[in-house]
């Protein structure tokens, strides 16, 4: 009996010592594949524009995770699925509009052992050279197999890669999403470019791998549905897997949203934004090579320590300080933040009313009429359009510095004037209008179609208009009054719209037929800038010029007032994308 269990127990050290995850059973291989997407520059976990620590998110959290798993096991493949390289004050405007220095997130993935990365749309933001020149130092090949320049190559040069690991051959394909054009053609290169439909690029890779690998990985940087291209699905995830069964396992991304689930014996994983999830991927070989079991989850960040090691990466430690200095003044290059950009009378945005539901979104508010003024100002158009691109957009009272200005206006876009007749304007006005849900008796709050990103609502300055929320979309728009008269039809006008709604929504949706007549030099963020730096203090104003009707809140109710103060006190969700209704 005392050799049995001698034997036992040395039988248990034996296996203590392999590593967990790389042998399964007898025969078996683990193969572990982590796999980030819109990381969007977030490499500390910091908010530059509102000078704080974030507690969900960043590169330094996932490494933290990356390692963890690694130490598990050895048979860890790292991939990356683009929107990587863009995204914040210090990505965007201090290194990607210098291209020939070297990148502070590339510095941080080469760092942390990448083994592939996949373009995302904006990689292509700022054009088809300073793109390659800002990759191009990157220790891990740069993947997309559905873009290929004039001469016919791929645009990075691979389509594909192949990763082994303990006998198991892993090819990754990336592609990207085809609407690349829609968004940022006219920049250089771009335009010279061909976009394959992501499906049949995948085909074809598949077909030109062969019998070269044992498991088949697709990082595409495309949400599951099409974005654009409904008819065909060129530009769907979905398509993809339809199409190519074969995929063992697909990263997807670009829509900010978890993926988790599993089609056949495909698995299938996305992460939210920023560093704030990874996705795992777990896969199972017999010695045939035959996958014995599938698994994907997807981890948040929330209670994840960042690590250090890439918070001491001297570039990296570089680029932050040197980002905090630009907003609070600096030039940029390393000097200590000077005298503010300019000033405020007053704090611009109005209190929520509930929390969780922007004010902003839901009336008129002087951050958007600022906004709209500078544009206006700035292409002489008869009316302009534009977004709150984050709920939370704010200018404080007093000093207001560069982050402040990238908090109302996150993205680099440019501003073009456009004629668009009265009819055209209409119709952009309603597609706007999409985002909200339908007002029925019994709601007491104004909500959002989830299927709408935030970012698509626009509001308009130059006409007055109602929103009719008791009316279907389509249906929603109402008394448009331009110059004091009903806006007719026929009537000819200039729009200020920034580049990327011009081509994303004007021309893909077929809004508008003329083009543009003139584009901006500078970006809309740095017209703000100029604008402070000329009219400071500057004071919040709004003219009202839209409203919300067709809606009964029952305002005066009190079993109302008790239901706010639930949720504002946390004890409710917030209402955002279903309206709490009081006869339900």
């Amino acid at each position: 009996m005392k050799k049995i269990t001698a034997l036992f127990l040395a039988l248990m050290l034996v296996v203590s010592l392999v590593p967990m995850g790389s042998v399964y059973a007898e025969g078996e291989t683990t193969i572990t594949i982590l796999g980030t997407s819109d990381l969007h520059g977030n490499i500390w976990g910091f908010s530059y524009e509102d000078n704080a620590e974030t507690k969900n998110n960043g590169m330094a959290r996932v490494y933290t995770y990356i390692k963890q798993v690694r130490a598990e096991n050895p048979n860890t493949i790292l991939i990356d699925n683009g929107d990587t390289i863009q995204g914040t004050i210090m990505t965007d405007d201090l290194f990607n509009k210098n291209p020939e220095r070297e990148h502070p997130v590339i510095i941080a993935m080469n760092y942390m052992g990448y083994d592939a990365m996949t373009l995302g749309n904006h990689e292509f933001n700022w054009g088809i050279p300073s793109m390659k020149t800002i990759l191009g130092r990157a220790d891990f090949p740069m993947l997309c197999a559905n873009v290929r320049t004039a001469d016919g190559g791929l645009v990075t040069g691979e389509g594909w890669t192949i990763v082994e690991k303990d006998g198991v051959k892993v090819a990754i394909i990336g592609v990207v999403t085809p609407d690349v054009p829609i968004w940022d053609g006219g920049k250089e290169g771009i335009d010279e470019c061909t976009y394959e439909a992501a499906n049949t690029a995948v085909k074809s890779a598949i077909a030109e791998i062969g019998d070269k690998a044992d498991l088949i990985v697709v990082s595409a940087h495309m949400g599951m549905y099409a974005e654009f291209d409904e008819e065909h699905g060129s530009d769907s995830a979905q398509k993809i897997l339809d199409d190519n069964p074969e995929i063992d396992a697909m990263l997807v991304g670009h829509m900010h949203m978890i993926v988790n689930e599993k089609q056949g014996d495909t698995v299938i994983g996305g992460p939210r934004n920023g560093g704030r999830d990874i996705v795992r991927f777990d896969i199972t070989v017999g010695s045939d090579k035959a996958i014995v079991d599938a698994k994907v989850d997807v981890i948040d960040m929330k209670d994840t320590e960042p690590a250090q090691e890439i918070r001491e990466i001297e570039k990296v430690v570089e680029a932050h300080n040197e980002t905090i200095n630009f907003i609070a003044g600096g030039t940029g290059d390393g000097e200590e933040g000077g005298a503010a950009l300019g000033s405020t009378t007053a704090k611009f945005q109005p209190e929520n009313e509930i929390a969780g539901i922007p004010s902003g979104r839901i009336m008129d508010t002087p951050v958007m009429d600022l906004i709209n003024k500078i544009q206006l100002e700035n292409s002489q158009a008869d009316v302009s359009s534009a977004a709150l691109f984050k709920n939370t957009s704010d200018l404080p009272e007093g000093d207001i510095n560069y982050g402040d200005i990238f908090n109302i206006y996150k993205f680099d876009n440019t501003l073009y004037r456009v004629p668009i007749t009265g009819a055209e304007l209409k119709a952009y006005m309603e597609w706007s209008a999409e985002c909200y849900n339908q007002w029925v008796p019994g709601d007491i709050n104004i909500s959002f179609d989830p299927e709408y990103p935030d970012y698509l609502y626009d509001m308009f300055a130059g006409v007055d208009y109602e929103i009719d929320l008791s009316q279907p979309k389509g249906e929603r728009i109402k008394n448009v009054m331009f110059k004091g008269e009903p806006l007719k039809d026929d009537e000819e006008l200039t729009l200020a719209v920034n580049n990327y709604r011009y081509s994303s929504a004007l021309k893909s949706q077929g809004l508008v037929s003329g083009k543009k007549e003139w584009e901006s030099s500078s970006s809309i963020r740095d017209m703000i800038v100029a604008y402070f730096a000329e009219h400071s203090p500057v004071a919040p104003e709004v003219d009202n010029n839209w409203k919300i009707v067709g809606v009964d809140l029952q305002l005066d109710n009190p079993k109302r007032a008790e239901i706010i103060e639930k949720i504002n006190a946390g004890e409710l969700e917030t209402p955002y994308s279903k309206s709490i209704n009081l006869n339900d």
